[in-house]
């Protein structure tokens, strides 16, 4: 008698009906177009032109050249099965000075991109503010200046205006801690301002910025108003010792809290309002803005890379991109690294997203970045990046768990949709799931993006 054994079907981890998938960009990292339909320098071409300051002395001058291939590139997103395709306006295209008016070339870019989306089945997901702040305005001061703010919900007015009949999600800013931290804190963003008093200036004037424009955004007719913030899991050294934990409370303070509570709860903690006070910088914080920033919006988009790991150590100077934060250090995490020496640990990812489900319940929560560099070489036809695949596929786990731990979480954006310019990093620093090879603009989907195709189509991981 022979036994035949039949093969079992494999298990698949599945994610809620609905789920949204996608992956994401931004304008200055891929459109390239400097000079291209009126667009005037942003505060990045700026900044990449200064000697020393941008890996090998990259710029964002040609990058993918998006602007010219975009319909090649959509035709990558249908092919790949992507239902969502998160990318950011270019200010100096659509107002080249910041506060003139609009540059209906420019505009008409973003026209044609999201019809092209749309006839190929992808949804467009729009983020207004990603860095690419126009020069002229930071000649006026940039985000230390409360006109920008002003300005912005102009921005918003104009492009939902023109988009908002097709656009249903819309996002204000991306990482403002960024813009703030690494552009007027520490300098190693543009505009490259090393300034703690312009650092929470810029911070206060951003959350303004964020809740002007959800505020044009909705008279516009927006369905979905979102912000997106790089949020991570401080975590303290030692847990028991009362001072490291005082350290991670002041970490999360400026990494998390000092976006979440003005924007979800209406006021800046206290120990927050201590250091806008203490750089003098809480002469900014005017009467309304806090009604204002807290402008309800739908969902909160999180950019999820690493956790952070902090210890209090007497006399440590202060972390720039940290400003008042003396006397803490950053010990090693003990994780493998990505190419660019970023620990990997998904559990953060897990405890954040259950984190802001409990702190700041009532906001729909979807990841919006979250991916890995690493060193890819393409031969031939293909580029194999399993240590990606095992990033992502770690990652969408530990979203699934956080999930079944009670977080509204309604969708997951992998970073990058494709290779492109990464900040100071220069072009060497690769995260996209295609590959772009920058002399001949050829594009290779990776395995990672075929894997990544496979889990969108049937909606779960093995």
């Amino acid at each position: 008698m022979t036994v035949v054994e039949e093969k079992a079907e494999p298990r698949v981890l599945r994610f809620p009906e609905g789920f949204r998938w996608g992956v994401a960009t931004a304008a200055y990292q891929i459109e390239g177009a400097a000079t291209a339909d009126g667009r005037m320098p942003s505060i990045w071409d700026t900044f990449a032109r200064t000697p020393g300051k941008v890996h090998r002395g990259h710029t964002g001058d040609v990058a993918c050249d998006h602007y010219h291939r975009y319909a090649e590139d959509v035709a990558l997103l249908s092919e790949l099965s992507i239902g969502t395709y998160r990318f950011s306006l270019a200010w100096p295209r659509i107002k080249p000075d910041g506060s003139g008016p609009v540059n209906p070339r420019g505009l008409a870019f973003y026209d044609r991109l999201v019809d092209e989306l749309l006839a190929a089945g992808v949804e467009p997901m729009v983020t207004l503010y990603h860095w690419d702040l126009p020069q002229t305005l930071e000649d006026h001061g940039g985000w230390t200046n409360r006109d920008t703010a002003l300005h912005f919900a102009d921005l918003a007015t104009a492009a939902v205006s023109k988009l908002g009949d097709r656009v249903r999600t819309w996002t204000t800013l991306n990482e403002p801690w960024c813009s703030a931290f690494l552009g007027y804190g520490n300098g190693v963003h543009a505009p490259g301002r090393v300034d703690a008093q312009a650092a929470y200036l810029a911070t206060h004037h951003l959350n303004l910025a964020h809740g002007l424009g959800a505020q044009a955004l909705r008279a516009g007719g927006a369905q979905e108003v979102s912000l997106t913030l790089n949020l991570t899991s401080v975590r303290p050294h030692d847990p028991g010792d009362r001072h490291d934990a005082d350290a991670a409370r002041l970490v999360d303070g400026l990494q998390n809290r000092i976006w979440l509570d003005p924007v979800l709860r209406g006021h800046y903690a206290d120990d927050m309002l201590a250091l806008f006070q203490r750089f003098d910088a809480a002469g900014a914080i005017l009467d309304g803005d806090l009604e204002i920033i807290s402008t309800p919006i739908d969902l909160l988009g999180v950019n999820y890379y690493q956790p952070a790991l902090v210890a209090a150590q007497i006399g440590a100077p202060a972390n720039l991109a940290y400003p008042g934060s003396e006397g803490i250090i950053y010990p090693d995490q003990g994780k493998p690294t990505t190419a660019m020496d970023w620990p990997v640990d998904e559990t953060g990812l897990t405890d954040l997203l259950v984190r802001l489900s409990v702190d700041y319940p009532g906001t729909p929560l979807m990841v919006t970045e979250n991916g890995a560099a690493y060193t890819d070489v393409p031969a031939g036809d293909r580029v194999a990046d399993p240590e990606r695949i095992g990033y992502i596929d770690a990652h969408l786990r530990a979203v699934h768990a956080a999930i079944s731990e009670g977080a509204d979480l309604r969708g997951y954006l992998a970073w990058s949709f494709m290779d492109n310019f990464e900040w100071g990093y220069g072009y060497d620093s690769r995260f996209g799931l295609i590959y772009v090879d920058y002399a001949t603009q050829r594009r290779v989907p990776k395995d990672s993006a075929r894997w990544f195709s496979d889990v969108i189509r049937r909606n779960g991981l093995e």
